[in-house]
This record gives C-alpha cells, sequence and structure tokens, in this order.
C-alpha cells in the first residue's frame, strides 16, 4: 500500500505507539507484543482503507484497535477532528464514550462489588437505594437493570424537566415501571442512573472517583476519566452542536443531554477515552475472563483488580433475561443486525455508544475490536455509522482468518 504526505508520516508515528501499550499495569503479565507499521498494513490494509472511505460520510474522522492472541495487532486513525476542524485524527484523540460508559464503568464496578461481596445481584435494589419506590419496584432486582429488564422507560428528558443534579436523581426514583420485572427488554438510560446510585451507595464514593483510584489509575488508563479538563480540550474530539439543553458545540462536555444535568457523571454515559487506553481496558477483561487472575502488585491498591473467572464468564454471558433477549449483565451478545457484524464467535460480547463508539470481543479468538468515531458531528442524523461497525467487525475477521 502506498501512502503518500501527512497519511504515511502519521501512520508511521502511530505505528511507535504500540511500544507504550507494551504492558497495560504494574505486575501484568501478559504482555502487548508491538507490531511494525509493514505487518499491520499489509494484513489489515482493507480495514484501514475501508475507514478511510467513511470519513466525511459517515464521521468526520475515528480511531480504531484490534487486539488478537495477546498482542496489539492495529491501532490506526483516520480522518479529522471535526466537520469545522480540519486537524488530524491521531491515535491519542479523546473520544467521547456515550453508552460505553455502562460497561466500560458502571457495569465493571457492578462486577467488582459482587466479587466482593457488596452486591447481590439477586437483592431489590432498594436494598442499595431506598429512594427508588412505586407500585412493583420492590421486585426490581440488580440483575434486572444490568440486563435491562426491570420494566423502568427507556428515557425521559430530566434535562428539562428538572435543574438540580439530586433533583434529577428523585425524578429517576419515582419514574413508574411501565412493565413487569423480567417481562419485557427495554434498554434503559434511566436504569443505568439507578444502578449507579446502588454502586455510590455500596462503595461510598461517587462512580467516577471509584472508578479512578480502583479501576483506570491502576491500569494506567490516563487519558479515560469523566469531566476531562481544560488541559485536554485541544485533543477531544467535538461531538454536537447542541440546540436543546446547553446551545453550543460541545468538545469535552458530555454529548447526553441528562448526563449533563447529572453533572457530567453518570452510568449511562459520561466517560471520555482513547483506543490505546481502552485496550489496556480490553486485554485486562479478556484475561480475567479466560485465565485465572494473577496481578500481583507491592501495593494492592494500585494493583489492577482480580474477580473470579466464573463471576467475569457469567457477566459476559447471554442471561435469556427475558427469554429471547440478546443482554449478558451490562454487556450485549451478537444478535441479527448486530453491529458485531456475521464472523464473531458464540460467545462474543460487546456494546456500542451513541456518539458512534463501540467494542466487541471474542473470547475464543482472544480478540477484541475498538472503534472510536465522533458520527454525531455536525449532527446526530448522520446514522451511517451502523453499517460501518458490521462491516468492521466482517473485514477484521477477514483479516485473522488463514485462507483457506
Amino acid at each position: 500500500m502506498n501512502v503518500q504526505g501527512g497519511e504515511g508520516r502519521r501512520w508511521a508515528a502511530e505505528a511507535l505507539t504500540l511500544l507504550a501499550l507494551a504492558t497495560a499495569a504494574c505486575g501484568h503479565q501478559r504482555p502487548i507484543a508491538p507490531i511494525t507499521a509493514e505487518q499491520s498494513y499489509g494484513r489489515f490494509e482493507p480495514v484501514v482503507v475501508y475507514l478511510r472511505s467513511q470519513v466525511d460520510s459517515a464521521f468526520p474522522g475515528g480511531v480504531i484497535a484490534v487486539g488478537f492472541r495477546d498482542s496489539v495487532v492495529l491501532l490506526a486513525a483516520v480522518g479529522h477532528y471535526g466537520a469545522n476542524d480540519p486537524r488530524l485524527v491521531t491515535t491519542e484523540t479523546v473520544y467521547d464514550l456515550a453508552s460505553l460508559t455502562k460497561v466500560i464503568g458502571l457495569t465493571t464496578a457492578t462486577m467488582m462489588l459482587v466479587d466482593e461481596g457488596k452486591l447481590d445481584l439477586d437483592a431489590p435494589v432498594q436494598r442499595y437505594v431506598p429512594a427508588f419506590r412505586g407500585p412493583g419496584k420492590e421486585r426490581v432486582t440488580v440483575k434486572h437493570l444490568l440486563t435491562h429488564s426491570s420494566g423502568m422507560p427507556a428515557w425521559r428528558p430530566l434535562y428539562a424537566e428538572a435543574k438540580t443534579r439530586e433533583a434529577a436523581l428523585a425524578l429517576v426514583d419515582t419514574t413508574a415501571l411501565l412493565r413487569q420485572p423480567g417481562d419485557t427488554f427495554t434498554y434503559s438510560d434511566l436504569g443505568a442512573i439507578t444502578l449507579a446510585q446502588a454502586v455510590e451507595a455500596v462503595s461510598g464514593e461517587r462512580l467516577n472517583d471509584f472508578l479512578a483510584t480502583r479501576l483506570f489509575g491502576p491500569l494506567d488508563m490516563t487519558a479515560t476519566r469523566f469531566l476531562p479538563p481544560q488541559s485536554w480540550q485541544d485533543r477531544i474530539a467535538p461531538t454536537e452542536n447542541d440546540t436543546v439543553f446547553r446551545h453550543r458545540l460541545l468538545r469535552g462536555e458530555v454529548h447526553d443531554e441528562n448526563a449533563g444535568r447529572l453533572d457530567g457523571v453518570s452510568g449511562h454515559a459520561g466517560l471520555f477515552s482513547t483506543a490505546g487506553d481502552l485496550a489496556k481496558f480490553a486485554v485486562w477483561l479478556l484475561t480475567q475472563r479466560s485465565r485465572d487472575s494473577f496481578y500481583t502488585c507491592g501495593d494492592s491498591s494500585a494493583c489492577p483488580p482480580n474477580i473470579r473467572k466464573p463471576l467475569v464468564q457469567m457477566f459476559t454471558e447471554r442471561q435469556n433475561i427475558p427469554p429471547g433477549s440478546s443482554r449478558a449483565l451490562g454487556w450485549d451478545t451478537p444478535s441479527e443486525n448486530s453491529s458485531a457484524g456475521t464472523k464473531m464467535g458464540p460467545d462474543a460480547f460487546g456494546h456500542t455508544g451513541f456518539t458512534g463508539t463501540s467494542i466487541w470481543f471474542d473470547p475464543d479468538r482472544d480478540l477484541f475490536i475498538i472503534l472510536l468515531t465522533n458520527r454525531v458531528n455536525p449532527t446526530r442524523a448522520n446514522t451511517k455509522i451502523f453499517q460501518v461497525r458490521r462491516r468492521v467487525a466482517d473485514l477484521v475477521n477477514d483479516a485473522l482468518t488463514p485462507p483457506q
């Protein structure tokens, strides 16, 4: 593949950043081996070429990371920051993860607390969030929230109905169920907001503080956080021009309006990150799921969490709640027209984010695919990302499948 000018120089520089991923965290005994630009171009040329073809059609720019068999085998950036920002995206560009917050942040925090015996999946949510009240709510469990089968509505305009975080949470807690718990699948941001309250009640910390101390810090995910500081602004991809709530172009400020009303920290949205940081998380999660935990540190508070393998497997397996649902605990699994494409294995799991982000794992192949874009820039009306995710997943699987 011939690459000229700035694109070629940029790729060469980005290939070198793979070296920085050689160790995901202290005491890590599963190193990520670096690769060369020549190797990745040969194998993944169709993936990168396809993503470049979607620039200014499906999204302004994006970053892809692929991990396979203990190595990060692709880390590449395409396009530019935004419709009115011609700067080239790099692998260090920070993206609004949107609903990836539900799995990278909230689900992981829940799993850690379950592993520690502090949260019970089958316990009523009211045990942890007494304000969660209304007819039938005494039967809603933590597991119902994780499988989006609580009976709660998908959404309500908290940003317009409440003036403070506290008032918004009170609205969530008193929102009536639309269905009986366990009967129906309804993808619910309100359920994730409720679960975040349970996590905070049990841990005694705000969700952002818990994750920073217990997960992101130990995994050396230095570019992952809620509420990015002003010093990050130049490397954050803008999202949408908010015309309904904040009335400005959003950059470094959570895209989701309700998460904005919740001061930027919520279980359903609010995290920002880079593809390289998420690769560290992905390696950790696959390690926890497929092998006996073996993180060791001199300072236990700085060590990545070790979670029992059967628990991680349970969280990432389809629960069939309600019958026929594709949902695992927090995570999703492949279904018809899924963003996982058509070639992931039977044990695959993943999730998407409204802003144009996605992460998928195939644990049987020791594979993960991370795609970060800002497809909502300049407008959320552009939905071409739905096809792009599927095509990228299939092209990656093709690249990793030996010829017959």
